[in-house]
């Protein structure tokens, strides 16, 4: 898989609904053939393999990630748990085993959310957090719309986005951060993701020259922004070991060396895994953005471009992960996911629970991610135990 859309560094840039990614469905869709299950894609593009269990009737055990990748990705932030899905159908066949339940694999549509925003798109229509419309009218910097690159890639299905029963979804991914690595940790029973928010702020100033226009009489735009992001950090670190500020973006306008900006638009990135907390970054925030604008006399607008509550998975899925894990033989540990998942959708219409494994110096969407051939093995050896646990209970 890391061969399509390979990059000279390492990585992958398989971006969402590109050629790269049609690709990429298209070997993935052949492998579960060639392993014997049933290909069905949805109306939003999700794919899902199907390997038949003994009562079909009964809800099915789902696992799933995604295969859409960064721009300067890496090989293995969601490719590794479709993959390993995909592992867990190919061991059965080896075996001539059949589930009570049925299992199917899913690739999630449009993960990453880099081409395409918002993210995790695909399993967000399921779960009814976006209408089908909506997502079909996302587009890209280029104008093409989700809905026009579904269709030309040929992955625009007809089965209907929506939920249906499950009777647990299980996601193995990398880290993508360091603490399963720093502990000597081998498998991480992932209690739940941590909530974030996502912000556009805008400082509008006035656009002058450079040389003539003493300080104190500019409303320069950075007066504010400079304070601002240095606060957000504050924030960050006032509400340490979880909490989190990332600013990823700043849009300068009109952009010219010898000129003071009219506008910045500054990206704010918060996180925190507990709601109450997370909400008292967010509001600590908006004052210190608005003092500070009305300090440097800057006009301040704030957009919220993204939500992502805080969830909490099902304790009898992350139990039997972490029990699993213990049989097996590895080093475990619960531990509350950074980054934002699929999972987070999928737990509100089914029982969910995710299954961590170290990647190298916890990075992540970066072409050098990298995790060992041992590590990978385990995580995908805990996922079969899981979801056969729960695939051969007694229906």
């Amino acid at each position: 898989m890391a061969e399509i859309g390979a990059t000279v560094r390492g990585g992958c840039n398989r971006q969402a609904l590109s050629d790269q990614d049609k690709a990429g469905r298209d070997l993935f869709t052949a492998w579960g053939v060639a392993a014997g299950c049933t290909v069905t894609v949805d109306e939003i593009g999700n794919i899902f393999l199907r390997r038949a269990g003994r009562y079909p009737e009964a809800p099915p055990v789902l696992i799933g990630s995604h295969l859409d990748t960064q721009a300067t990705g890496g090989r293995f932030d969601g490719v590794y748990g479709v993959l390993a899905g995909l592992e867990v159908i190919r061991t059965l066949a080896d075996h001539g085993l059949q589930s009570n339940r049925t299992i199917e694999v899913a690739s999630w549509t449009n993960e990453e959310g880099c081409r395409f925003a918002p993210a995790m798109l695909g399993s967000g229509v399921v779960a009814g957090t976006y209408d089908l419309a909506f997502a079909y009218s996302r587009t890209d910097k280029e104008g093409r719309s989700v809905g026009e690159e579904l269709a030309r890639i040929g992955y625009l299905g007809k089965a209907p986005a929506r939920a249906r029963p499950f009777r647990a979804m299980f996601e193995a991914h990398i880290e993508q951060g360091p603490i399963l690595e720093r502990t000597a940790t081998t498998i991480g029973a992932v209690t739940g993701i941590q909530g974030a928010y996502w912000f556009d702020v805008s400082l509008h100033g006035e656009s002058c020259h450079a040389g003539p226009t003493p300080m104190e009489a500019r409303r320069d735009p950075w007066r504010a922004a400079c304070p601002i992001i240095e606060g957000v950090f504050a924030l960050a670190q006032a509400h340490a070991p979880w909490g989190r500020a990332t600013i990823g973006d700043i849009k300068v306008s009109p952009g010219s060396r010898n000129t003071v900006p009219e506008r910045l638009i500054v990206s704010v990135d918060l996180r925190h895994p507990e709601r109450g907390v997370l909400q008292s970054m967010v509001a600590d925030f908006r004052e210190l953005a608005r003092l500070q604008a009305a300090r440097h006399r800057i006009d301040l607008a704030i957009e919220q471009i993204w939500h992502m509550p805080p969830t909490t998975f099902d304790p009898e899925l992350v139990a039997l992960i972490d029990r699993s894990a213990a049989e097996l033989g590895f080093t475990h540990a619960k531990i509350v996911s950074g980054a934002g998942h699929d999972s987070l959708h999928t737990a509100q219409f089914a029982p969910t629970a995710m299954i961590f494994v170290p990647c190298s110096g916890g990075l992540s969407h970066n072409e050098a991610e990298s995790a060992t051939a041992a590590d990978l093995a385990a995580g995908a050896d805990v996922l079969l135990q899981s979801v056969l646990a729960v695939a051969n209970e007694g229906i």
